[in-house]
């Protein structure tokens, strides 16, 4: 997850840069009734740079999440509706022969696909094959695509949000754990409250709908995002993050024994401090507290730890896993609350 070189900001412009959250907050509550835990977080990996991967049963809000949000900033969106017989170059590109009129010569012109955007919604990414899925690694990753031996680079920022249902697994890809490790989080969307559901009801079936102002531009959110990684992290909880991510993988311990078949990478941990020093900008602060840690531990980790045949049968989840690394890697002596 490489940096981008951006100019320093001056105090004033950091301030300016955090009185657009609210804004931005306020723009997606118009449609996005409740749902604050998930929007803190698809907001976290929004300003880290991340991708998102959401998963949720149908009607509850995902793809309407992810639209709300691209229209709540001025970036460039395009939906990919991800079905069986969809192919890599529709959503890369392909080349096609034209023909110059004054001259008559013939080339081959490159033509984007929708993934040349800023904000990608990859609908139901598991409902097309590991070949289709697999072209989105290298955008995921270095923000580049390469086509015919040429590199094409994406513009920035470059913010992969993609669905799944969790329920209807019949024709469908499971994603491959290299991809499924480029998604910074792992949001799970759940039932809405029943006053929240009452609200939504109301909102929804009569004849006015909300506007959505675009609050944020692109230059904006590179420089927020250049901003998060300034965010800062003492060594307690640097090392603290590093003891976590090994302990997935420590099979002296008997619960990882017992239910872990793969532990979580490294990649795991530069997610889980990026993501904290997001959600600590986030709430205006600028250094990452333990909280910021407890909060995001599950989205990180539950699509990077593999568990057993055992953890099945027994219907234990990646967040158990993390609840109880929590409860049993010691914290430092002196954390940030």
């Amino acid at each position: 997850m490489p940096a981008e070189e951006t100019p320093a900001l001056t105090e004033d412009k950091v301030r300016a840069l955090l009185a657009k959250l609210p804004l931005l907050r306020q723009e997606i509550a118009k449609v996005i009734v409740g749902q604050q835990e998930v929007v803190e977080e698809l907001l976290t990996a929004f300003i880290a740079g991340g991708h998102c991967l959401l998963e949720g049963l149908p009607g509850l809000g995902k793809t309407l999440l992810i639209r709300t949000l691209a229209q709540s900033v001025d970036l460039t969106f395009h939906r990919i509706q991800f079905t069986p017989d969809l192919m890599p170059s529709d959503i890369i590109g392909t080349e096609v022969l034209e023909e110059d009129h004054a001259t008559g010569r013939r080339f081959f012109q490159f033509n984007k696909g929708p993934l040349f955007g800023q904000i990608i919604l990859a609908d139901e990414i598991n409902r097309t094959p590991p070949k289709t899925q697999s072209a989105l690694l290298e955008a995921m990753q270095e923000g580049s695509v390469t086509y015919g031996g040429k590199t094409y680079d994406l513009e920035r920022p470059f913010f992969v949000l993609a669905t799944q249902n969790p329920i209807e697994q019949a024709g469908t890809y499971p994603l491959p754990e290299a991809q499924l490790d480029r998604f910074l989080l792992y949001l799970q969307i759940r039932y809405p409250t029943e006053a929240d559901e009452y609200t939504m009801l109301a909102q929804t079936t009569g004849k006015h709908s909300a506007t959505i102002t675009p609050v944020m531009t692109a230059e904006e959110v590179r420089q927020l995002q250049a901003l998060a990684r300034e965010v800062s992290i003492n060594e307690d909880l640097l090392r603290y993050v590093a003891r976590l991510v090994r302990a997935t993988r420590d099979k002296s311990r008997p619960y990882i024994e017992r239910w872990v078949r793969w532990g979580a990478g490294p990649r795991a941990g530069q997610s889980l401090v990026l993501a904290a020093k997001s959600r600590a900008l986030l709430t205006g602060r600028f250094a990452v507290t333990m909280d910021d840690l407890r909060a995001l531990a599950a989205p990180v980790l539950r699509h990077r730890i593999l568990l057993n045949f055992d953890a099945e049968t027994e219907n234990v989840r990646t967040d158990d896993v993390a609840d109880e690394l929590f409860r049993l890697v010691p914290e430092p002596k002196s954390p940030l609350r």
